[in-house]
C-alpha cells in the first residue's frame, strides 16, 4: 500500500485517433482504480455517439468517464472551458483516492491542463465580426496568408475563428508538465493505422451511425457547427441523395486519415511525451502505477 502521503498521478494517455487509446485507458483504469476525462472536442456533444466513436455503454459502466455529454450540439464550449473543467474533475477525482486518466485526441485539451495554459479573456470585437463575415473559403484563405494553423476541427467555422484570434495572443503557459503527470503516447504503424481505421469506419456503419446522423439533423439542423465536422456532412449528403453509402465511408475513411496526421503533428511538438506500442504502454504505465496499490 503506498503512502498517504505520496500525490496519485495524472495519467496522460495520447495519440491519434483510433490508436487504441482509450481501450488501453479503460483497461488500466478498471485495474487500478482510475477514472477517465475525455479530452475530445466531439464526445462533449449529447448524442453524438455513434460519429464520434464515444466510449460504450459498457466501458462507461466498468469505469467512471468525465468530458463527456457536456453540451447540445452547436453550443461553445472552448479549450479554456475544458481545462478549467478537468483540472476540477483532477481534483475531485484524487479527493476519492482514485487515479485520473486524461485521455483524448484533442491536443490542445490536452495541453491546455498539462501545462496550465492561461487563457486571455480580451477579444478583439471587430475583427471577430469582420472574421463572423467571412466564408468558411475566406478564412481558410486568411489562416493560409496570415501563417494561422488549422485547428484539429478545421470545418468548424467557430474553430477557426478562434485559431486566427489566439495567433498573436497566445495563452501563458508552463515549459513543463505539471507535476505528478505520466505522459504516453501510442506509437502505431501507419498501415496498421489505416486498417484500424478502416474497420472503426465499418463498426460505425454496421452501429446505424446514418440514423444517428438523421435524428442529429432533424433535431438540431444541419447547419449547426457540431453537425458540420467529422462524418455528419458527408452524411448529410448521403441522406439528400447526393453520395452513395460507400462513397459516403471511403471519404470518412480519408478524412479520419488526415485528421490522424494532424493530431500527430501536434503531437509531436510535446517533447514530455513518452512514445511506446499499445503493448510496451501497457506494461510501463502498470509499473509506474503498481507503487499506488
Amino acid at each position: 500500500m503506498a503512502s498517504k502521503s505520496i500525490e496519485l498521478p495524472l495519467v496522460v494517455i495520447v495519440g491519434p485517433t483510433a490508436s487504441g487509446k482509450t481501450a488501453l485507458a479503460v483497461d488500466l483504469a478498471a485495474q487500478y482504480n482510475g477514472e477517465i476525462i475525455c479530452a475530445d472536442s466531439r464526445t462533449i456533444y449529447k448524442g453524438m455517439d455513434i460519429g464520434t466513436a464515444k466510449p460504450s455503454r459498457a466501458d462507461q459502466e466498468l469505469v467512471p468517464h468525465w468530458g463527456l455529454d457536456l453540451k447540445e450540439p452547436g453550443d461553445y464550449f472552448s479549450a479554456a472551458d475544458f481545462k478549467k473543467y478537468a483540472v476540477q474533475k483532477i481534483t475531485e477525482i484524487r479527493g476519492r483516492g482514485h487515479i485520473p486518466f486524461l485521455t483524448g485526441g484533442t491536443g490542445l485539451y490536452i495541453d491546455a491542463v498539462l501545462f496550465d495554459y492561461q487563457f486571455g479573456e480580451q477579444v478583439d470585437n471587430e475583427l471577430r465580426q469582420k472574421l463572423q463575415h467571412m466564408t468558411i473559403k475566406q478564412l481558410y484563405d486568411y489562416c493560409k496568408k496570415n501563417n494561422v494553423v488549422l485547428p484539429e476541427n478545421f470545418k468548424n467555422k467557430r474553430y477557426v475563428i478562434r485559431a486566427i484570434e489566439s495567433k498573436d495572443s497566445r495563452p501563458q503557459k508552463r515549459t513543463t508538465p505539471m507535476d505528478e503527470a505520466i505522459i504516453v503516447g501510442i506509437a502505431t504503424d501507419k498501415a496498421l493505422l489505416r486498417t484500424r481505421i478502416e474497420l472503426r469506419a465499418e463498426q460505425l456503419f454496421e452501429d446505424s451511425v446514418v440514423n444517428e446522423a438523421n435524428i442529429l439533423g432533424k433535431k438540431y439542423g444541419w447547419d449547426s457547427e457540431a453537425m458540420k465536422s467529422n462524418i455528419y456532412p458527408l452524411l448529410h449528403l448521403h441522406l439528400k441523395g447526393s453520395m452513395t453509402l460507400d462513397d459516403a465511408k471511403s471519404k470518412f475513411i480519408t478524412l479520419d486519415w488526415r485528421l490522424a496526421k494532424r493530431q500527430m503533428t501536434w503531437l509531436r511538438r510535446n517533447t514530455f511525451i513518452h512514445w511506446l506500442s499499445l503493448e510496451d504502454a501497457k506494461k510501463y504505465l502498470a509499473d509506474q502505477l503498481a507503487i499506488y496499490q
